[in-house]
C-alpha cells in the first residue's frame, strides 16, 4: 500500500512539497513529554512504573510518531522487564502498538505514508503515548480490522505465522500430526487456526479453565488438562501427553511440535515427535527450557529449532507479505482473534500480573 503510493508522491511534486510540510507542521502538535510505562531496574511486574514527563520520542529521518491507542502485552515484555533478555535501562516496555501516524519525516511521507494513518507495528517503546517507528516497519491497518485486533495481530500473530509456515523447515506436510501446546492462551490460539488453514492435523493441549477456547480454534484432537493447585496453569503432569500423543497418531508421533511453554513441557515435546520430526521451541511460559545433549535426538533423527520472530521478517516484503495474509483472513473470516482483557496503561504492573498469572483466554491489551 505504501509503496503504491510513494510512486504518486513522487511523480507529482507540489503534493510532495505540502505533504512534507505538513508533516513538519503536524510534529509541533505532538507533546514533548508523554506517559509512558517505564522499567528503570529489573525485577517482578512492580518495576513497570507509569510516568507522565517522560520525553517524547523525536522525529528522525525515515520514521514517523505513531500516536497509539493501543500496546499489545506479550511474554517476551516479561522476560526484558526481568532482565532475562537484557535491555539497556532505563527503557519504554512493550513491542507491539496500533494507532495513527501523528507526524511523519520527508523519507515516510516520500513512501505514501501521511498524518492519520491507520497502522500496527512491532518496535521497541509501544507502552507510550508515542512510538518512534520506522517507516519500513509500519503495517497499513485495512478497512473492517479494528486496531485492537490489528494490534493483536503484530507480535502473536506474525509470531504464529512463521512457526507454521517457515519455522518447521518444511518437516511437516498437509495431512501430517502436530501438537500445539497452550492453544487456550494467546499465539497458539493462533497457531492452531493457521496450523489448520495449512491442512495440518492438530492436537492441542490447554487447562480445564480454557476448554471452551481451546474447543474453538479447530483442533483434531484436544487434551485438556487438569490446572496447577490455585494457577490457572496447565499441570502437565496430570496426563501422560506422550502416550496420548501416541495413541492418536498410530505409535507414529508428531512432525512438528510447537512449545511456548518451555521448561514443563521439553520432555512431553521431544518424546512426541515422530521419524524426523522438529521440535519448535519458541517461548519460556514456565521457564527457560534447560540444557540438554544433542545425543537425545538421535533416536528418531529429530531437529530442534529456537526461533525468534525478527529473523522471519527480515525485509519489508517479507514482514507485509505475513501480515497480508493474517489480514486477509481476518477478513475472509477464517481466522478468529480473542482480545481477551484490555488495561488502562496506568494498570501497566497489573496488566503484567495477569498475564503471568496464566490468565488469559486470548489477547491482552493496554489501551493507551
Amino acid at each position: 500500500m505504501f509503496a503504491v503510493a510513494s510512486r504518486r508522491v513522487v511523480a507529482q511534486s507540489p503534493h510532495a512539497v505540502s505533504a512534507f510540510v505538513f508533516a513538519r507542521r503536524c510534529m509541533s502538535s505532538v507533546p514533548s513529554t508523554m506517559k509512558a510505562a517505564v522499567v528503570r531496574e529489573v525485577g517482578d511486574a512492580h518495576a513497570l512504573k507509569v510516568e507522565t514527563d517522560f520525553p517524547t520520542p523525536s522525529l528522525e529521518a525515515g520514521k514517523v510518531i505513531v500516536k497509539n491507542q493501543y500496546a499489545g502485552i506479550n511474554f517476551i515484555d516479561t522476560y526484558h522487564r526481568k532482565g532475562l533478555y537484557a535491555r539497556d535501562l532505563p527503557f519504554v516496555g512493550g513491542q507491539e502498538g496500533g494507532g495513527v501516524v501523528a507526524a511523519v519525516s520527508d523519507e515516510a511521507a516520500a513512501e505514501g505514508i501521511k498524518v492519520g494513518d491507520k497502522v500496527a507495528y512491532s518496535v521497541f517503546g509501544s507502552y507510550a503515548e508515542y512510538t518512534s517507528v520506522p517507516a519500513a516497519k509500519l503495517l497499513p491497518v485495512p478497512d473492517g480490522v479494528g486496531l485492537d485486533v490489528a494490534t493483536a495481530c503484530v507480535v502473536q500473530g506474525l509470531t504464529a505465522h512463521y512457526l507454521t509456515t517457515s519455522a518447521h523447515a518444511d518437516l511437516i506436510k498437509p495431512g501430517e500430526w502436530c501438537l500445539i501446546h497452550g492453544v487456550g492462551g494467546g499465539t497458539c490460539q493462533w497457531a492452531a487456526q493457521m496450523a489448520k488453514l495449512r491442512g495440518y492435523k492438530v492436537i492441542g493441549t490447554c487447562s480445564k479453565g480454557k476448554e471452551d477456547i481451546g474447543m474453538s480454534v479447530g483442533c483434531d484432537e484436544l487434551l485438556v488438562l487438569d490446572e496447577v493447585p490455585g494457577t490457572s496453569y496447565e499441570d502437565y503432569e496430570s496426563m501422560d501427553i506422550v502416550a496420548k500423543v501416541m495413541e492418536i497418531t498410530d505409535g507414529k508421533g508428531v512432525k512438528c511440535v510447537i512449545d511456548g511453554i518451555g521448561k514443563s513441557t521439553v520432555d512431553i515435546s521431544i518424546n512426541s515427535l515422530g521419524h524426523r520430526g522438529i521440535f519448535v521451541s519458541f517461548g519460556n511460559a514456565s521457564g527457560a527450557v534447560p540444557a540438554f545433549p544433542v545425543l537425545r535426538l538421535i533416536g528418531k533423527s529429530a531437529y530442534v529449532t529456537r526461533p525468534k520472530l525478527l529473523d522471519y521478517i527480515t525485509t519489508r516484503e517479507e514482514l507485509v507479505g505475513r501480515a497480508n495474509e493474517i489480514f486477509g483472513w481476518l477478513q475472509d473470516d477464517k481466522l478468529k482473534v480473542a482480545v481477551d482483557t484490555t488495561f488502562p496503561l496506568a494498570q501497566a504492573a497489573e496488566g503484567h500480573l495477569y498475564l503471568e498469572a496464566g490468565k488469559s483466554k486470548g489477547k491482552v491489551l493496554y489501551e493507551i
